[in-house]
């Protein structure tokens, strides 16, 4: 039994020697053992299956999508080569082709996306194909940052070349002159009313409508400081101004308001001082480098202004129409009963009247009248045919696409 048991003493004794070299091991300086580095790894980057078959279907889609977008654009050019040697991309344009295309895109959608999404994408495709002759030069009141400049890209794509022009005239002299192919002016707003100047302007100009956008309207408050309290004036269009009169009466009621001719000239001039401030759309402040107080802050939740696309020719039908006529009436009993009366008999419904001077003579007024339907239907046709024998003078404006969206 003692022969077994030694090893057992060597083994305790061998164990206690440990214990008691531990000590003497952990004071040894720092400086003297190597220091371990902790690594801290990422998590694996290794992709679900899932997630990566999701991802190569989708670059998938996306090649079908860029083939089939150059294929729609060389059939745009044969399109265009189709019809001949013509002069101008403005030659190439058709609104009403376009209104059509987009009506069966809105038609044809089944979401997710939201209509105005896909006519967004569509109208952009459309812009791009156009542009392969020439791009279009569309004439708006600038300069940029205004609302008439988003009204441009919602209807002609961001494919055509905006001109910013200094005034509502001056749009009109450009069409007019050929520096522009078409125009955009804006005509009412849907709590402001009409624009007097745009209307006044087709009394002497031979213009046409070629179309119509209506542009959801946001108004923001912007200045170079950015804080409410620095603000002593605000600049703006009339309409602007108008727009947000109840909440400057309750958050600046003692500021100065000044009109001026845009609301990004407004903003142009808010950038200079620090107690100055504009009403603009939030595109104009990345224009003009101006932060943003306050907005929206429209009075009215369905602020809408509506705006003209001006050219120089009438287009056909697209199937959903709408015709502007300009009527100068006899002064006589009843001349305006008798000048609507024939739209009545032949159902032809009036969406909007409008008096303005007519500029013959001390007072006398003309009517700027819309209907619904295109001049080259037979019913518009018919009931501008008995309107004439009670009217001085008939003008068609124009007859154009309902705006899609």
């Amino acid at each position: 039994m003692s022969k077994k048991s030694a090893p057992s003493t060597k083994a305790k004794d061998v164990t206690q020697a440990a214990k008691v070299a531990t000590p003497a091991t952990k004071s040894v300086s720092p400086r003297s053992r190597k220091a371990k580095t902790v690594v801290e790894l990422p998590a694996s980057s290794v992709m679900p299956q899932a997630l990566s078959e999701a991802r190569e279907h989708i670059d998938s889609i996306d090649r079908t999508i860029q083939d089939l977008i150059a294929e729609r654009a060389r059939w745009a050019h044969k399109v265009g080569r189709a019809k001949g040697p013509l002069k101008a991309a403005v030659d190439y344009y058709r609104p009403e082709r376009e209104a059509q295309v987009l009506r069966r895109v809105v038609d044809r959608n089944e979401g997710p996306l939201h209509d105005e999404t896909l006519v967004r994408l569509f109208r952009e495709i459309m812009s791009a194909c156009l542009a392969q002759q020439e791009p279009l030069r569309i004439g708006f009141l600038g300069p940029e940052g205004t609302f008439s400049q988003q009204a441009v890209h919602k209807h002609f794509g961001h494919s055509a070349v905006g001109m910013p022009l200094s005034s509502i005239e001056e749009v009109f002299l450009e069409v007019e002159s050929k520096n522009a192919d078409f125009g955009v002016v804006p005509v009412e707003n849907s709590g402001q009313g009409t624009i007097q100047s745009t209307l006044d302007m087709f009394l002497t100009s031979k213009l046409k409508i070629c179309g119509e956008v209506e542009l959801r309207v946001h108004q923001h408050l912007l200045s170079r400081s950015g804080r409410l309290e620095d603000i002593e004036r605000v600049y703006s269009h009339p309409q602007s101004l108008g727009q947000c009169k109840t909440w400057l009466r309750q958050y600046l009621p003692k500021v100065e308001k000044i009109p001026v001719s845009s609301n990004a000239e407004a903003a142009r001039r808010a950038r200079s001082a620090d107690d100055a401030a504009a009403i603009a759309g939030e595109s104009a402040a990345h224009v003009y480098g101006l932060k943003i107080v306050a907005g929206p802050i429209e009075d009215r939740p369905d602020n809408t202004t509506r705006f003209l696309v001006i050219g120089r020719e009438l287009f056909p039908p697209s199937g959903h129409d709408r015709t502007s006529l300009l009527v100068f009436v006899r002064d006589q009993p009843g001349a305006l009963y008798n000048v609507l009366s024939p739209l009545a008999r032949h159902g032809v419904s009036m969406n909007r009247i409008e008096s303005r001077p007519s500029h013959e003579g001390k007072w006398q007024y003309a009517f700027f009248i819309d209907i619904a339907g295109h001049v080259d239907d037979e019913s518009v046709r018919a009931a501008l045919g008995e309107l004439g024998d009670f009217a001085s003078q008939v003008r068609v404006l124009g007859s154009y696409p309902v705006a899609v969206l």
